[in-house]
């Protein structure tokens, strides 16, 4: 008994305001709690592996509980938030406290983006491309590739679970040394009293029992990934096309610009030349693609435009069927029928996969019909129904994405960019918002306080 009132006068505020045992309150702590089951379920994920939290039963259910406790967190950081936003919580001396906050706030989201990018299905390929394409529009692609599951691995389970643990830290230490916020009306009044930390973890534990049993009744989705094998068997000509636009550098990814380009390497090379020579390599067949080297330019426009109408014609006529590049594109395609042709693709450069892959998936246009299908586009409010029905909820929090793109990001051939942007300042007013005179009063005009305060 004595080391817990130890523990509880060291790290638990001790008296509070006598409305500071309401939920209200509770509501700091109740997302440490989700935190801790964050903190707790992610380790026992990264130690077992995906193959563990893909295909077994436990497995899953961790998978599920790593999901329902960033649901509970995030949206508990809102409430909290917004808790203290309408008791002017943030006025001095607590100023730090809001923007620490604040920026533990912008830590989470990014931190549950990443988690989405690394859950191993459709999800997480398609979001992986459209956080992609926000990075390299706010001209951070250089730096952070959401396509290369590496960084992403890193950024998710180490960097920025510390960055974000540190500010919780020290955000919580402002408050025990402060103590929560009076009421900023001297004609509002309150007592002292002890606070009730019996109710404060009995909250705690209901708020953990509906995790767990969220997490049995509604379990996290798994959406098929995408392959390029797949595209391969279930549309040749579609794969046949897609090597020709690679081929010719007119893909999407050959011709990308969203402020920069970070996919700045030669798609022949990676997408046709390097294939193609494993493929020479384990067949031993004659080199079609020095074939076409050999060639002059204009029967090397000749070949390309008679493997194109080859790939695009409906009735393909016996006559078409011949040719270097067609020889080359149709060894590429049985290649792609086996899978060699994505693990090939993907160890070009390890370092980065998988970058190209997912490009290439991208090329085709797969991910973009069958996001469509799972309304998962921009057009479709972006990718708040990932998870393919109500429950569990998807990322409802990219909801300001979508009324953006809907907006004034409609008609902005450079959304991604302005996007960006966009959400960059808001992001900075928040964790500012105490320093902005006049819009710092807003609260105030409410009105709502009195009744946080009554509860």
């Amino acid at each position: 008994m004595a080391l817990w009132n130890d523990l509880r006068e060291k790290f638990f505020l001790i008296d509070v305001p006598s409305y500071g045992n309401s939920i209200f309150y509770s509501l700091g702590f109740l997302a440490l709690v989700s935190l801790t089951l964050l903190v707790v379920t992610g380790i026992v994920m990264v130690f077992f592996g995906p193959a563990w939290w893909l295909t077994t039963g436990w497995g899953i259910f961790f998978r599920s509980m790593h999901l329902w406790s960033a649901q509970a967190f995030i949206f508990l950081i809102f409430l909290h938030l917004l808790t203290v936003f309408l008791t002017s919580g943030f006025k001095a001396p607590r100023r730090l406290t809001w923007m620490l906050g604040g920026f533990a706030l912008f830590l989470v989201l990014i931190e549950a983006e990443f988690g989405y990018d690394l859950r191993g299905d459709f999800s997480s390929q398609y979001r992986a491309l459209q956080g992609a394409d926000l990075y390299n529009g706010a001209h951070l692609g250089w730096f952070i590739n959401t396509l290369n599951q590496a960084q992403v691995y890193g950024l998710h389970i180490i960097d920025i679970p510390l960055i974000l643990l540190a500010a919780v830290f020290f955000h919580y230490t402002l408050v025990k040394i402060r103590g929560l916020a009076k009421p900023y009306r001297s004609d509002v009044s309150y007592r002292m009293v002890k606070a009730d930390h019996i109710k404060l973890f009995a909250r705690g534990g209901v708020l953990a029992a509906l995790i767990v049993l969220f997490a049995v009744l509604y379990p996290s989705p798994l959406l098929e990934p995408a392959t390029i094998q797949g595209v391969a068997n279930d549309n040749p000509a579609l794969m046949g096309q897609t090597l020709m636009a690679e081929f010719t550098r007119t893909s999407d990814t050959a011709t990308y610009f969203d402020s920069i380009d970070p996919y700045a390497y030669d798609t022949r090379e990676v997408y046709i030349a390097i294939p193609y020579a494993k493929y020479q390599s384990l067949t031993g067949s004659g080199n079609a693609l020095q074939a076409f080297a050999a060639l002059s330019p204009a029967a090397q426009q000749q070949a390309i435009e008679q493997a194109t109408a080859y790939y695009t014609a409906t009735d393909t006529p016996a006559a078409l069927s011949q040719g270097p590049v067609i020889s080359v594109m149709d060894a590429l395609i049985a290649m792609a029928k086996s899978g060699l042709y994505q693990t090939t693709v993907d160890g070009e450069n390890p370092a980065i996969q998988p970058t190209y892959s997912l490009r290439f998936l991208a090329d085709t246009g797969v991910l973009d019909t069958e996001a469509a299908q799972l309304h998962m586009t921009t057009d479709q409010w972006g990718m708040l129904r990932e998870e393919h029905g109500a429950v569990p909820p998807g990322a409802w929090w990219l909801a300001p994405i979508g009324f953006l793109n809907h907006t004034v990001l409609a008609n902005d051939p450079n959304g991604d960019r302005d996007g960006a942007a966009i959400l960059g300042l808001l992001v900075l007013l928040l964790v500012v918002f105490p320093y902005i005179p006049y819009l710092n009063r807003l609260p105030e005009k409410l009105h709502i306080a009195e009744w946080i305060w009554r509860r």
